[in-house]
């Protein structure tokens, strides 16, 4: 470790151990520590009653347990919790929890999870995306989301064996593959049995399309998912929906793609927001399965979130349907995602853009 880490949750396994060798303990405390921290959701090296007092009081004076703090939180009619956090530097970031009705598949609880403050990607339509760039989420500050909605799980439990993190999904602020290392070290720990031990096939990342990450990710070893945001079926459209494909237009996206899925052995996700008059025709749904027919692929179908602009509104709920039974009879795999949390600005960045409007005024 080059730097003093400014949490707990910062450090790998190795790390932790290293670290608690460093004030003269044992490497067995570590698995002690971890359990603490990711299987019991402490909040405070207070709380680690099987340890000595001293180690508790080292571990204190040394660093915090956690880097992330609530600032705000917002709960909607559908059970969806929104909550604005505080980095230790003063800077925000939004993580979302969805609950899913068991009636639909198994009920699932879902963290959507940050991992940069803003975006550089710009898309118009998103709100993180007219925030602007301002730096990379760290792993601890990444980790920390999921724990804290953990935590949360964990105390509103009430008996119930149902009430815990089912699935993790990186598709909060930011371009998660732009943060790749840093990304990658807290799905590890998320991932790992002497940590938090969610299963990989339980994640998924999202990107606009950064192809070098995504023919990178596909030669990792753990079975993570990933969901492409395409949103436009042709290089002119997506441009102005998606400006990362001037860099990696669709001749570049598709083929690493397609490799993705050779090499993982796996399909993939696209992820396709509907917006009335852009982007919802018949037209297009022919344009989509002509660009993606063939590859072993499941495609989310978005009604786009009610917004402030105009341009960016969801199509009429017959329009939406037309576009999904389209590309049904076309022969494509398909789901329409129903939108969570409209009444609490649950849409990408929108808690946190209100935020930063109010503190502006």
């Amino acid at each position: 470790m080059t730097k003093k880490p400014q949490s707990f949750t910062e450090l790998n396994y190795a790390q932790s151990s290293e670290f608690l060798l460093a004030l003269g303990e044992p490497a067995y405390r570590v698995k002690q520590v971890a359990k603490w921290v990711y299987r019991n959701m402490a909040q405070d090296f207070a709380e680690m009653t099987d340890l000595p007092q001293g180690l508790r009081q080292k571990l204190s004076d040394s660093l915090k347990l956690h880097s992330i703090s609530p600032a705000k939180q917002e709960i909607g009619r559908d059970g969806t919790v929104k909550t604005l956090f505080n980095l230790a530097d003063g800077k925000t970031v939004e993580t979302a929890l969805m609950h899913y009705d068991p009636e639909r598949g198994g009920e699932r609880y879902t963290v959507c999870v940050s991992t940069q403050v803003g975006c550089a990607v710009g898309c118009p339509f998103c709100a993180t995306g007219q925030q602007g760039f301002e730096r990379n989420l760290t792993p601890g500050e990444i980790i920390d989301q999921v724990l804290y909605f953990a935590r949360y799980l964990m105390e509103k439990k009430n008996g119930s064996s149902g009430k815990h993190v089912s699935n993790v999904v990186f598709m909060g602020m930011g371009e998660p593959l732009a943060n790749y290392d840093n990304l990658w070290r807290a799905i590890e720990m998320l991932n790992s049995p002497e940590a938090f031990g969610l299963g990989a096939r339980n994640m998924v990342i999202s990107t606009a399309g950064l192809v070098p990450q995504i023919k990178r990710l596909a030669k990792e070893k753990l079975q993570v998912g990933l969901a492409i945001s395409l949103h436009a079926a042709d290089n002119a459209l997506r441009n102005k929906l998606v400006p990362l494909n001037r860099r990696y237009p669709l001749e570049q996206l598709i083929p690493a793609c397609r490799e993705y899925i050779e090499v993982k052995g796996k399909r993939l996700s696209f992820e396709y927001a509907l917006f009335r008059g852009v982007n919802a025709s018949i037209g297009h749904a022919r344009a989509l399965a002509d660009l993606i027919g063939g590859l072993k692929c499941h495609i989310n179908l978005i009604a786009a979130n009610v917004t402030a602009d105009p341009a960016f509104q969801p199509p009429p709920r017959q329009v939406i349907l037309a576009f999904e039974d389209e590309l049904k009879r076309l022969h494509l795999n398909v789901t329409l995602r129903e939108r969570r949390g409209q009444d609490i600005n649950a849409g990408c960045g929108q808690l946190r853009s209100q935020f930063l409007k109010n503190k502006e005024r």
